[in-house]
Order: structure tokens, then C-alpha cells, then sequence
């Protein structure tokens, strides 16, 4: 069984190493939660350039505005985020779910945790990820977000399967980490620049700053 302090060894030991990462980058609500489908099977560069192709064109903050804009347009300008047909579908999606909160996230945030998250899950092209994303950056909801590189992580620890669920990766971390949406997602951000760093496919082992990993063994 996991020791309820190795999450927290784990946290403690990356932020130590690579600073807190100031994550979310998104200046506004409706910028966090486009960047959060945006990014979706695609690397954060080429989904924060769509991102800035939608600030210029006026579309970033302004769901009605996006929902008027035709799909070849907005295919267009996000293409740099890849699969930009599917992602025009799914960002008209979420735009209309805006519409029945009159187009305001507090309205929306307004839902108890649960309820938000169902709604959001309920969204076309919405999965667990990038809802719990959304709660945890853009709600502030303690919230922790599980995506291939916490199972690779985690797996390589010995903390579970390698297969291991996404239900079940959520719970090993969040049931041993404080309720804070601060923390849990700093976790999350700091597993993804290890990931980035050394705990890629091919692992980096040199210079790894986790000398508990077996792998350094």
C-alpha cells in the first residue's frame, strides 16, 4: 500500500526542484477553459498559438461572438491546436453550454462541485481531464488532474499499474494531498515539467531530482 506521506515527498521534492509553475497560464476564466479543449491530444505550444489567433480575432472572452463565427473561420484560427474540425465542434459546444449560463462562468460556477462537474462532463467533446481541469484552475475547485503523465509517473514509482484508471490515479493522489485546489494543481503542474524534463517515454534518469524512484536504483 502507498504511504499516505509519498505524495506529498513527491510534491515537496519537485517544487523544490523546479519552482512553483505558475499554472494555468490564462489571463481570464474563458481563456483557461478554451485553452483546456484547445490543448486536448496536442502539445501546450500549438494550442497557446490558437489561443492567441483567437485573442486577435476578438474571439477569446466573447462566446457569442464565437458561436456566430462561422466554422470554416474558427477551423482556421485554431488550427495550429490540431484535429481543428473536431476541436471547431467541440469549441462551439462549450460555447453553446455558455449560452444556457447566459454566457457567465459564475452562473456556472455557482453548481456545487459534483453538479459542475457533471454539467461539464455532459459537454460534447468535455472527458474527466479537461473537466477537472476547468474545476481546478478556472472553478478553483480541489480538484486533482490525472492525465499520461501522472499514470506514467506513478507507475514508475510502484505506485500502480500500469494500465491504472483514471478514477483510481485520482483518488491515490487527492486522498493524500490537503482539499486545496492551490496545491493540487501545482501538483499536477509539477508532474507535467518532470515528465517533460525526465520522466519521458525514454527515461532521463541523469540529474533526476527524485532519489526515491526505483529506477535510480
Amino acid at each position: 500500500m502507498l504511504p499516505i506521506e509519498a505524495p506529498r515527498r513527491l510534491f515537496d521534492t519537485l517544487l523544490a526542484a523546479y519552482g512553483p509553475r505558475h499554472w494555468w497560464p490564462a489571463r481570464t476564466v474563458p481563456e483557461m477553459m478554451i485553452g483546456a479543449l484547445l490543448v486536448q491530444n496536442t502539445a501546450w505550444t500549438g494550442a497557446e498559438r490558437a489561443v492567441r489567433r483567437l485573442e486577435e480575432a476578438g474571439l477569446l472572452n466573447a462566446w457569442a461572438r464565437l458561436r456566430a463565427t462561422p466554422d470554416e473561420t474558427l477551423g482556421e484560427l485554431i488550427r495550429p491546436a490540431g484535429f481543428f474540425r473536431v476541436k471547431t465542434g467541440r469549441l462551439r459546444a462549450f460555447a453553446d453550454f455558455m449560452a444556457t449560463f447566459g454566457d457567465d462562468h459564475a452562473r456556472l460556477f455557482g453548481l456545487p462541485t459534483g453538479a459542475l462537474r457533471l454539467s461539464l462532463l455532459a459537454v460534447h467533446g468535455v472527458g474527466k481531464e479537461t473537466a477537472d481541469a476547468i474545476l481546478c484552475y478556472a472553478a478553483q475547485r480541489p480538484v486533482f488532474v490525472v492525465d499520461a503523465y501522472t499514470r506514467r509517473i506513478c507507475h514508475r514509482l510502484g505506485w500502480c499499474a500500469e494500465k491504472a484508471g483514471y478514477d483510481e490515479l485520482q483518488t491515490l493522489i487527492a486522498s493524500r494531498l490537503p482539499a486545496e485546489a492551490a496545491l493540487l494543481g501545482e501538483m499536477h503542474a509539477l508532474l507535467v515539467e518532470h515528465a517533460k524534463r525526465h520522466c519521458r517515454a525514454r527515461p532521463v534518469c541523469a540529474g533526476c531530482p527524485v532519489g526515491f524512484c526505483p529506477l535510480r536504483h
